[in-house]
């Protein structure tokens, strides 16, 4: 059996092309497949040996084989191993659909009146291949003028404008659950026991100094009584944690020391210690902050109860 390459060419394309394969279809990160996933490496180096083995198999089976033939059938063999793989039936068929050559002996057929001083014009067809492609080109035309000039469909600038949009409603979708990309805007309150834990560690590390253990103020104001400087709720308290308190006089920005998820967290747990009526707690500063989607309460009833107090 004649074989277009030679089985020490073979080998390793085969090989490489299912290894480059395995790279390519296999997600293994910034390491390579083979290395990632200790697998890879053993089913490689058995597909080497399966490659080797079935070659060496088939070269086997060959030489079996031709010593069975009798003197005719080697004969007829080794004529057709002479024969050039430009000079096969497949090849010569694949050249006509690319290439149209007129033999040197029809020249004069095809030969042109034109004379320019000795030098005459031969009256050549154009390539197939270029002829193909120009008539591809027709066809082409056509199923682009129906699909976007009749049917209406998405043009690049439209299909443009689609993804912009699709992207910038992923992105935000990724801000919602992306602990360290929220801001003042985003930014929600936390109640689950271990953010608020969290929260603690990061308040009893940084912000003691100036507001005591007990959240009940030293330095800075109180934070647990319903006064608030610079304005209360989560997102109040965010921006101020982030960006610092009254210039000159007030707190630092803990934006450079703390992450965005961290600063939630303190934030968190400060607004949780609301009402917890610290020992001798600093005097109240800044204003009453009442949320303004905080249900109000009824007039009425609050004078009954102070009524019934007295």
């Amino acid at each position: 059996m004649k074989k277009i390459f030679p089985v020490y060419l073979r080998v390793p394309i085969i090989f490489f092309a299912v290894f480059l394969a395995m790279e390519y279809f296999i997600d293994s990160g910034d390491r390579p497949a083979f290395l990632k996933y200790p697998m890879i490496s053993v089913f490689l180096v058995v597909f080497l040996f399966l490659l080797i083995a079935i070659e060496v198999v088939v070269a086997a089976v060959d030489n079996v084989t031709y010593h069975l033939l009798t003197d005719e059938q080697r004969k007829q063999l080794e004529e057709a191993n002479e024969i050039k793989i430009t000079d096969s039936k497949l090849f010569q068929k694949i050249k006509k659909w690319f290439v149209k050559e007129s033999p040197i002996e029809q020249e004069a057929d095809i030969m042109l009146n034109h004379d320019y001083d000795g030098i005459k014009e031969l009256d050549n067809d154009l390539p197939p291949w270029w002829t193909k492609l120009f008539y591809a080109c027709i066809v082409f035309a056509f199923i682009y003028l129906a699909k976007y000039h009749i049917f209406g469909h998405d043009n690049q600038a439209k299909e443009f404008e689609t993804e912009m949009a699709e992207a910038k409603l992923a992105v935000e979708e990724y801000k919602k659950t992306a602990k360290d990309l929220i801001d003042a805007e985003t930014v929600t309150l936390l109640t689950d026991t271990g953010d608020i834990a969290a929260g603690k560690t990061i308040f009893e590390t940084n912000c003691v100094a100036c507001h005591r253990p007990d959240a009940g103020g030293a330095i800075g104001p109180n934070l647990t009584d319903d006064h608030w400087i610079l304005g209360g709720g989560i997102k109040n308290v965010f921006h101020t944690i982030t960006e610092g308190g009254r210039d000159g006089k007030g707190m630092v920005a803990w934006k450079g020391t703390l992450k965005p998820s961290e600063i939630q967290q303190v934030a968190s747990y400060v607004l949780s210690l609301q009402g917890s009526n610290p020992k001798d707690p600093k005097p109240a500063e800044g204003e009453i902050w009442v949320e303004e989607n905080a249900p109000k309460a009824d007039t009425k009833t609050e004078e009954a109860k102070t009524v019934a107090q007295n």
